[in-house]
């Protein structure tokens, strides 16, 4: 039986996909900055452990309870949506730290094990904001392009160790609780001139055309994972589908 560490399994995404490889005969270790709150039933196939992925003892800690694991993938994020002018620089530091720094602390933490082992995959998270420009989310778009960057270049010096790195790019996730992961409100960060530019914005959101599902996710890492062509990129959802076609 294989073992997959996923990190931010609270809610949306991660959750789902802690879900889908559990259901499918993995063992799942689900990781989270609170697990008192995880919204899992345990099981011998389904361990949960605190994980903050901005601690370097927190991320050593995790890795020596998980043991070997077989694949990494690393969901753990933060939003930051507003106008870049009135958006704090220390919630900017915290996207990055999160998003972008964890990200990179994660996958140099695995490599060791992986490296030994001649095997194992790495699925970084991002997003379609990194295939196309979105209004209102530079901040956060910087930090998961950063994450695409990243990942493109080390899969060249993994590769000759027997270590994939795959990307996923969910689209817009209406249903996630991940507009709630920061204690921003929309009215400090969009005020006039920005508060009128960003009203059709925002009513386009409440209501979108096409929009990404958790389990469009777990699909597209599940795709990720056990990719044999080498194919890197594995957009998910209608609408980051959309953007690529």
């Amino acid at each position: 039986m294989q073992t997959i560490l996923i990190t931010g399994c609270s809610s949306g995404y991660g959750l789902e996909t802690a879900r889908h490889f559990h259901a499918n005969g993995w063992s799942v270790i689900a990781t989270m900055r609170n697990p008192s709150a995880a919204p899992f039933a345990t099981s011998e196939t389904l361990r949960v452990l605190a994980l903050d992925v901005t601690d370097e003892d927190s991320i050593a800690v995790a890795l020596e309870l998980a043991g070997p694991i077989d694949v990494l993938v690393n969901n753990a994020g933060i939003g930051l949506f507003g106008a870049l002018e009135h958006s704090p620089m220390q919630k900017i530091r915290d996207v990055y730290e999160t998003n972008t720094l964890g990200t990179i602390a994660m996958t140099q933490a695995v490599i060791p094990q992986f490296r030994e082992r001649g095997a194992g995959v790495i699925v970084n998270v991002t997003s379609s904001a990194t295939l196309a420009s979105f209004p209102l989310a530079a901040a956060y778009t910087g930090s998961k392009t950063a994450i695409q960057g990243f990942t493109r270049s080390l899969a060249h010096e993994l590769l000759p160790h027997g270590i994939a790195m795959k990307l996923v790019e969910p689209g817009y996730g209406p249903t996630t609780a991940f507009a709630q992961n920061t204690d921003i409100r929309l009215e400090d960060v969009l005020p006039e001139p920005y508060g009128s530019y960003a009203a059709p914005i925002l009513a386009a959101m409440a209501e979108p055309e096409l929009s990404t599902t958790e389990a469009d996710v777990a699909k597209a890492v599940w795709q990720a994972v056990h990719d044999q062509t080498g194919q890197p990129h594995f957009p998910a959802g209608a609408d980051a589908l959309a953007l690529v076609a």
